[in-house]
């Protein structure tokens, strides 16, 4: 067992975890944080992205003591308080879930390419959320989430 220390949503998380621990099963089995979803457990589907230091990344591809001394945000930790982050509300204002599964991959996803690239094309956002899959929407609304969130977005 490994002793790390993790901030997780703005709290801070001392625990023993097995070396090999994944980072998407810490934050779901330990912490409850059910939100990050496990998807393919390859790092093909990004359902379990999450942000890192404020980068997103695929968690099932993190060993929980890799983020020992970091700052982890899940999709749980991005609204404020009861109040969605802006990404959340423009999924849910354009419509861009189906069956939902994608959805917290998708957002954490794509507020960091809106942090990136604050006014992307329909292009640029199909290329920068290439790694998270959906098999429901056809993307089109996930691309106008984005899109209505551009040039707003500065979180």
């Amino acid at each position: 067992m490994t002793r790390i220390s993790v901030q997780v949503d703005g709290v801070t998380y001392t625990d023993d975890v097995e070396p090999r621990t994944l980072l998407v099963h810490y934050l779901r089995e330990t912490l409850g944080k059910t939100g990050t979803l496990v998807g393919c457990d390859t790092s093909n589907c990004g359902a379990c992205t999450v942000h890192l230091d404020g980068r997103s990344v695929k968690s099932c591809t993190v060993l929980a003591v890799q983020a020992d001394g970091h700052e982890v945000t899940t999709i749980e930790g991005l609204a404020d308080g009861g109040e969605l982050h802006p990404m959340q509300q423009a999924f849910n204002d354009c419509h861009s879930l189906q069956c939902g599964y994608c959805t917290p991959g998708m957002i954490m996803a794509s507020v960091d390419l809106v942090r990136d690239n604050p006014d992307p094309s329909e292009t640029e956002i199909r290329d920068g959320l290439e790694g998270n899959l959906c098999r429901c929407t056809g993307y089109q609304n996930i691309v106008r989430a984005v899109q209505q969130v551009a040039g707003g977005e500065r979180s």
